[in-house]
């Protein structure tokens, strides 16, 4: 009776006693996680406290005449850096911070003269 409990228990796969015994989290699905987003813009206003809106500038190409038009984006922020109105900062995608608020400032690349 006791060596088929201990062959039973060798049987099991490693990993998952160890994880069981250390309250593990839930077991990886398999999938990457995938890498966030990063953007490059103005701030535009910084009237509130820890968050700057941050304007992003793209060139898309127009379906039908071939030509470039520049499409603007405005994204709030979360910002513990202290970025100003002029400064041009890198945000990164991030969890939902608040209502609209998905955005965090990574790093002022340029300050406002």
């Amino acid at each position: 009776m006791s060596e088929n409990l201990e062959s039973i228990q060798d049987a099991a796969p490693q990993g998952a006693a160890d994880d069981a015994a250390a309250g593990g989290g839930a077991e990886p699905t398999g999938v990457p996680r995938r890498r966030r987003q990063e953007k490059v813009g103005l701030v535009t206003s910084d009237k509130m406290q820890k968050t700057v809106v941050v304007r992003v500038e793209r060139q898309v190409r127009h379906r039908k005449y071939r030509r470039y038009i520049r499409r603007r984006s405005k994204f709030m922020a979360h910002d513990e850096l202290g970025a100003h109105i002029g400064d041009i900062v890198r945000i990164i995608e991030t969890r939902p911070l608040s209502a609209r608020k998905r955005w965090r400032v990574v790093e002022i690349v340029q300050k406002a003269s």
